[in-house]
């Protein structure tokens, strides 16, 4: 073996541990989600899952760079509400809010959100 590939073998082994580090530490982000159906209404799931499915395609994945915080059956004013200061409590880097309810609670919870219809 020559000098040069030696060091540059020896250079890429003290590197890669950097790497791995790196990647160990990347922040997880949360996204809180009120949904105003229940977990087994099927509309809610297929929206629920085509959010998931989009986040996969931008390179998000639950468990390792995103943690998803999820709320349902708000169809009850005062369960929104609920779950809106839960959610809130939870200091989610974002929130996903869908109807009029479940978006006016949240905005009741909190005046740090800002809507984006």
């Amino acid at each position: 073996m020559n000098r040069r590939a030696f060091i540059a073998g020896l250079g890429g082994a003290v590197v890669w541990p950097a790497v791995a580090r790196a990647q160990q530490t990347e922040r997880v982000r949360r996204i809180g989600v009120l949904m105003p159906g229940t977990a087994d209404d099927a509309e809610y799931q297929a929206r629920m899952a085509a959010f998931l499915q989009g986040l996969q395609q931008l390179g998000w994945t639950e468990g390792r760079n995103m943690r998803i915080d999820a709320r349902w059956g708000a169809r009850n004013i005062n369960d929104a509400r609920q779950y809106a200061a839960e959610l809130v409590t939870l200091a989610p880097d974002v929130i996903l809010a869908t109807g009029s309810a479940t978006t006016g609670s949240l905005l009741q919870a909190t005046s740090t959100v800002q809507s984006c219809l």
